[in-house]
């Protein structure tokens, strides 16, 4: 049986994941920015339901981001510091196609809120082999996110409910839906990181890193 832990705390959630063989049990709070205060404790619950300790883990998984620049440390420092005692592999997954694994849909364009105005964006297509990226993650004002090809998509996540209108007529026609409540969670990212790891995309906990879209996390009092 394979098991991987998975954590994810981009956002003002805090969530655990525990995949087993396709099973998961997973953990879920909104925690605001409490992340570093709640996440062992949540760490713990799951392992203790599924009665799994570190030494039986195939493997831990991580929202690497793109999102809060403190949470994704939270979550890649956690996930190395687990991984170093145990000796397991490690594999970071994006956030934005956490949001497209959850959504139940085949090709979603994926946007977070990243704050001064912008969105973390991206598009994904789900074909047989997995997903398939359309458009790499990107940082950019909603109507400048890159443009896809025809119609049938599906948007996700927290860049639709605070800039809805934007991206509505940036994408005018080509959206079937939207849940604009979607955020990145554990369980998609246990999936996720379960099928890197599988196939051999784990890397060395000293050699897993956050996915920053941004070098600039501040305003100067200028440009406010």
């Amino acid at each position: 049986m394979m098991r991987v832990l998975a954590l994810e705390t981009s956002t003002e959630y805090c969530s655990v994941a525990l995949w087993q063989d396709g099973a998961i049990i997973e953990r879920s709070e909104r925690v605001g920015q409490k992340h570093s205060e709640r996440l062992m404790a949540m760490l713990d619950a799951v392992l203790c339901d599924a009665d799994v300790t570190l030494s039986r883990l195939d493997g831990i998984a991580f929202g690497a981001g793109p999102g809060s620049f403190t949470g994704v440390r939270i979550a890649c420092g956690v996930a190395q510091g687990l991984a170093l005692g145990a000796a397991l592999p490690v594999a970071g997954v994006c956030t934005l196609m956490a949001l497209a694994q959850a959504s139940g849909h085949d090709k979603v364009i994926a946007a977070l809120d990243a704050r001064m105005a912008e969105v973390y964006h991206a598009a994904y297509e789900k074909r047989a082999e997995g997903w398939t990226t359309v458009s790499e993650p990107g940082l950019s004002l909603p109507r400048d996110a890159p443009m896809v090809g025809g119609a049938g998509w599906f948007g996700a996540g927290s860049g639709f409910a605070l800039h809805g209108v934007a991206l509505g007529e940036r994408y005018c026609g080509q959206l079937d839906g939207v849940d604009e409540l979607a955020m990145p969670q554990a369980g998609a990212i246990a999936q996720l990181g379960a099928a890197m790891l599988a196939a051999g995309q784990g890397v060395d906990a000293a050699q897993a890193a956050p996915l920053y879209l941004r070098d600039k996390v501040a305003l100067k009092t200028s440009e406010r």
